[in-house]
C-alpha cells in the first residue's frame, strides 16, 4: 500500500462511518472508540486504517520495536499500513541568535537550532501482537470494574487543572454530575466505577465545551462527545462500559467534516486524560523495565526515529489538509500538552 492508497482508505473509512451513522447504526463508531482506548496516541486516520486492516488488533508496534521486546514477527505476516510524517529540520526562524558560553569560543553566538517542519507523509508498517512470537509480555493488573486508586488519581488530575471539585450528598434534579466552567460537582452516593465514569465525563466537558465550542455545538452533541471520552478512558483503565452504542448516533449531523472534527476532539481529549492518568499512576508505582518497554510499544515504533532525520524539501506538495490531518498526531507538541486548557 502506498501513501495515496492509505489516504484513500482512510477517507473511505470515514465515509463508511458517516453512512452507518446516517442509517442509525453506530457499531463501527464503537469499534473506533474501542481502538482509541488501546491506541490513544494514534491519529483518527491511522486508527481507521488499523480498524480496516486488523479489526481485532490489541497492541501494535513496528518490526524493530517488537525485537526490542524479545518478540519477532511471524514469517508471512502482512503488516498494517499506517501513515507517518516526514519531517525536515530547518534552521530556526528566530531573529535572536542563541548566546554561547563555551570557554575559548571565538564567536559570541551559536547558529540557530533547527526546528522540525512537516513536509509530507509516508507509509510505514506495524504488526499486532497476535502476528508475533517470542518472550511473554508482562501483564498489567486489571481493575475488573473497580477503578481502585485511579479514582483518586482522576480527582488529583481535576484539581491540577485548576478545577474546583465538590462531592455532595445530593445534586439538583437528581443529576449525577455537573460541569460549570471551572467547577465540577459529583454525587457522593455513586459507587467507585460510576463515580470515575461521571468524573471523566464532566472533566471532558471542562476541557471541550467551556469555550467557543459551546456556541458552535448543540447540547446533544456536547453530551455525546463527553460520554464518548468517558467511554474511551474507562476502557483504557480496565472498567466495564455499559453505554449503549445507539447513544453515539447523535454525533452525526449530516456533515462528514463536522463528524471528523467531533471525533478528533474526542480522540485528543481522551488521549490527554489517559496519558495524564498513566503518568500519575507511574509516580505511585514505578514500572519494571519490561513494563515500561511494553507501554512504550503502544505509542512508539521504530520509524519514529525519522523525526530526528532531515528529509528532502518539497515533499509537502500535493498533500491535502485532510491528508495532513491523517498523521498529524505523530508530530511532537512543543507545549507538551495535547489540548490547551479551556476557559
Amino acid at each position: 500500500m502506498n501513501r495515496d492508497e492509505a489516504l484513500q482508505a482512510s477517507d473511505v473509512s470515514l465515509h463508511d462511518l458517516a453512512t452507518q451513522l446516517r442509517a442509525g447504526k453506530s457499531d463501527q463508531l464503537v469499534q473506533y472508540l474501542n481502538l482509541l482506548a488501546m491506541f490513544h496516541s494514534y491519529s483518527f486516520g491511522n486508527l481507521m486504517l488499523i480498524a480496516s486492516q486488523k479489526p481485532a488488533a490489541t497492541m501494535v508496534a513496528g518490526f524493530s520495536r517488537w525485537r526490542q521486546l524479545g518478540r519477532f514477527v511471524k514469517k508471512g505476516e502482512k503488516g498494517i499500513a499506517i501513515l507517518a510524517p516526514l519531517v525536515l529540520r530547518r534552521g530556526s526562524t528566530s531573529s535572536t541568535p542563541k548566546q554561547t558560553t563555551s570557554p575559548g569560543d571565538r564567536s559570541a553566538t551559536s547558529p540557530p537550532e533547527p526546528v522540525p517542519v512537516l513536509c509530507g507523509f509516508r507509509v510505514v508498517y506495524v504488526f499486532d501482537v497476535s502476528q508475533t512470537d517470542g518472550a511473554e509480555l508482562p501483564a498489567f493488573a486489571s481493575v475488573a470494574g473497580d477503578p481502585g486508586r485511579k479514582l483518586q488519581l482522576l480527582q488529583e488530575l481535576v484539581t491540577e487543572e485548576g478545577i474546583t471539585l465538590h462531592i455532595l450528598p445530593e445534586l439538583p434534579r437528581g443529576c449525577l454530575g455537573m460541569s460549570q466552567g471551572g467547577t465540577i460537582t459529583i454525587a457522593a452516593h455513586l459507587p467507585p466505577a460510576s463515580m470515575f465514569a461521571t468524573l471523566a465525563h464532566e472533566l471532558a466537558h471542562e476541557k471541550l465545551h467551556w469555550n467557543d465550542q459551546r456556541e458552535q455545538t448543540t447540547r446533544q452533541t456536547r453530551e455525546t462527545e463527553a460520554e464518548a471520552v468517558a467511554y474511551v478512558v474507562c476502557r483504557a483503565m480496565g472498567l466495564d462500559c455499559s453505554t449503549q452504542s445507539s447513544d453515539y448516533i447523535q454525533l452525526y449531523s449530516g456533515d462528514d467534516k463536522v463528524l471528523l472534527k467531533s471525533l478528533e476532539r474526542i480522540r485528543s481529549t481522551a488521549a490527554w486524560m489517559i496519558e495524564r492518568l498513566t503518568k500519575l499512576d507511574a509516580e505511585y508505582q514505578p514500572k519494571s523495565e519490561e513494563q515500561s518497554a511494553m507501554a512504550e510499544s503502544s505509542r512508539s515504533t521504530d520509524w519514529e526515529d525519522s523525526l530526528q532525520s532531515p528529509v528532502a524539501e518539497g515533499q509537502l506538495a500535493g498533500v491535502t489538509p485532510a491528508a495532513q490531518h491523517a498523521a498529524v498526531s505523530f508530530l511532537p507538541d512543543p507545549s507538551g500538552s495535547t489540548r490547551p486548557r479551556s476557559s
